[in-house]
């Protein structure tokens, strides 16, 4: 049976558990209880888990002293980790003592609890500013300035030379998801210090504090920077220079432009610019300096940002009415009669790659780089990591269907299927819809790129004893569809093929000739959806969304699908492979776009609404 060199194929940055097997889904329910009953043991109440990453996972708790209660964070680092990234934990919470700022939750302790790490902080009121932008879309321009005035401050507290070692702190991972916003007052509080360390060089890019003995040791000749989120550090600490204030220069302007933008990076910045974001002129341009290419031109960009952000927040601006967004491709949305848990699955993803890029991060042994970057982007141009960001930010709202993005010389074509199960985000999501559009008019290829999109609650999964013994489906699974209340009509000049481009190169699990044969029929019967067939050793994993848009033929529909889950025993071999069907009726034609055209805030923002409601009472 062949090999096939696995990879992790989800782009989001944390596996549903719905998508590990029994085994690994039950140890990690059983450690998060052991780490709740470890909590409340120490005294604490109304304890939940609200955060997992590479590293660790992050609990909510509180105590009650009398009438009032204190809310607390605690972190715990993951026990499958190596002992020395375990250690970041206490490094964490050194450095967070070492910082003392209003917008910045203190330390409470650091302690070990059967053998296990647990940092406890203080709370900050409100929600990380990736929820929000999630929900909201495009924050106002009024509260981008009013974010960025924040931020700015604290760039400069952390660039003074004061606390116990006299040094900058350098966080390295400013990021909207740490970064906490209360809405009662607009304020944002800068959390999650495991990137964080002294700076070895300070704002001028000379060394901090160096004497000459410090300068002849190696200290100072390799970086002790750590590697932040590879969606939003800049060009320096990704690639390793030596750690300096500059590198949280670039993670406020990746937030500022991410939170302004409707995107989940910083990568978008060269066909989506600030400057067409409706950001106020000066702001908007002192963005773009600081996402350019040119180290220098970003770092000019930078002083000028600390210099005049004081001025710039004092500008008088409003929220101005806001137009609801139409969608450049079709989005539907009705309300979910079960949760949905969205995963992300692509495929073609090679073509976006460049053709003689520099492999150079091989050498950096980071959990963070390993899931996010070298599997996905390494290799790619600023746009192609933007376009494949922004299919992975859909993944994040309560969506099912597909995607796929055809470039050819005169443009592109997109034929999509996406149903937005929560219609409260729609305005948010259709914002993220067009964006991943925009993007896509701006790269210059030809290929095609497939995305699916289902929910992991509904994925089946059937265990095996060795790689050599057959997969088996239980006597009750079933591949579950939706059904159309009335038949759909279909343009039968375009109807898509699952087999129309071939088979998929990126797809290493070959399916038996007789799931294919079913796969042929089904493929005759009017619907859209995708199935994903994922072997591993011992696990199969089948991810699959249908809705039926000819309700006759529901019975031979139904007789299909069981017939391809009664083969699921031919099938050898490992790897992935997946087959998509969408209402090909309505495919959308864009021309290639480099540039999003400017747009910036009005100077005059009371007048700009006059003229606004004027002419929509003329109309």
């Amino acid at each position: 049976m062949p090999q096939a060199p696995l990879q992790q194929f989800y782009i989001p940055e944390e596996q549903s558990v719905y998508l590990l097997n029994h085994q690994d889904a039950q140890k990690l329910k059983d450690w998060v209880a052991l780490c709740q009953a470890q909590l409340a043991q120490l005294g604490y109440q109304d304890i939940e888990l609200i955060g997992k990453g590479a590293y660790g996972f992050v609990f909510a708790g509180s105590t009650s002293t009398g009438s009032t209660a204190a809310h607390y964070v605690f972190k715990f680092s993951r026990i499958t980790l190596p002992t020395h990234l375990q250690e970041r934990l206490e490094d964490e919470a050194f450095m967070l003592d070492q910082v003392s700022h209003p917008r910045i939750p203190r330390l409470i302790t650091y302690q070990r609890a059967r053998g296990q790490s647990i940092l406890v902080m203080e709370r900050a009121p409100g929600w990380n500013l990736e929820q929000i932008s999630l929900k909201e879309g495009r924050l106002s321009p009024r509260l981008v300035i009013h974010i960025a005035r924040q931020l700015g401050e604290l760039l400069d507290a952390l660039r003074q030379e004061t606390g116990p070692n006299a040094r900058p702190v350098v966080h390295g991972d400013i990021k909207p998801s740490n970064l906490v916003f209360d809405p009662a007052t607009e304020s944002v509080a800068l959390i999650d210090w495991g990137s964080s360390v002294f700076a070895q060089l300070d704002a001028r890019l000379q060394f901090v504090g160096a004497n000459v003995m410090e300068l002849m040791s190696d200290n100072l000749q390799q970086t002790n920077a750590r590697l932040g989120d590879v969606y939003f550090i800049g060009e320096e600490q990704l690639n390793g220079a030596l750690s300096s204030p500059r590198f949280d220069e670039q993670g406020v302007a990746g937030t500022l432009y991410a939170l302004a933008s409707a995107q989940s990076c910083r990568f978008g910045h060269r066909a989506i610019p600030a400057s067409s974001l409706g950001l106020p002129v000066e702001f908007a341009r002192t963005l773009d300096g600081m996402l350019d290419p040119d180290p220098q031109v970003r770092r000019n960009a930078g002083d000028y940002f600390l210099q005049a952000m004081p001025r710039m927040a004092r500008t008088v601006m409003i929220d101005l009415p806001v137009a609801p967004p139409v969608p450049l491709v079709p989005v539907w949305a009705r309300s979910a009669r079960q949760e949905i848990d969205t995963v992300v699955y692509s495929s073609r993803k090679a073509f976006l790659r460049e053709a003689d890029a520099q492999e150079t991060l091989n050498d950096v042994n980071d959990v963070q780089l390993d899931r996010y970057y070298k599997q996905f982007m390494q290799g790619m141009g600023e746009t192609e990591k933007a376009f494949l960001a922004s299919v992975s930010r859909l993944g994040k709202y309560p969506v099912v269907g597909g995607l796929a993005v055809r470039w050819e010389r005169e443009g592109i074509y997109i034929d999509s299927s996406l149903n937005l199960h929560d219609p409260s985000l729609k305005p948010a999501f259709i914002e993220a819809v067009n964006n991943m559009v925009y993007l896509a008019r701006a790269i210059h290829r030809q290929g095609v790129f497939k995305s699916c999109l289902f929910n992991a609650r509904q994925t089946l999964h059937l265990e095996r004893a060795s790689p050599e013994a057959s997969f088996y489906p239980g006597p009750t699974m079933t591949i579950g569809y939706e059904l159309s209340a009335m038949p759909e009509l279909e343009n039968r000049t375009r109807l898509h093929s699952y087999f129309e481009d071939g088979p998929d190169p990126e797809e290493l699990l070959i399916l038996p000739g007789s799931i294919m044969g079913l796969l042929e029929q089904l493929n005759r019967i009017h619907h859209t959806g995708m199935i994903i067939f994922e072997a591993l050793p011992q696990h199969l994993k089948i991810h699959s969304y249908y809705r039926l848009l000819d309700p006759a033929k529901e019975r031979e529909f139904r007789t299909l699908l069981a017939g391809i889950l009664a083969f699921v025993n031919q099938i050898e071999g490992l790897g992935v492979s997946g087959f998509m069907k969408m209402p090909y009726k309505d495919t959308r034609f864009f021309t290639h776009l480099e540039r999003q055209p400017e747009r910036f805030y009005p100077r005059d923002p009371r007048e700009y609404i006059r003229k606004t409601a004027a002419s929509a009472t003329q109309k």
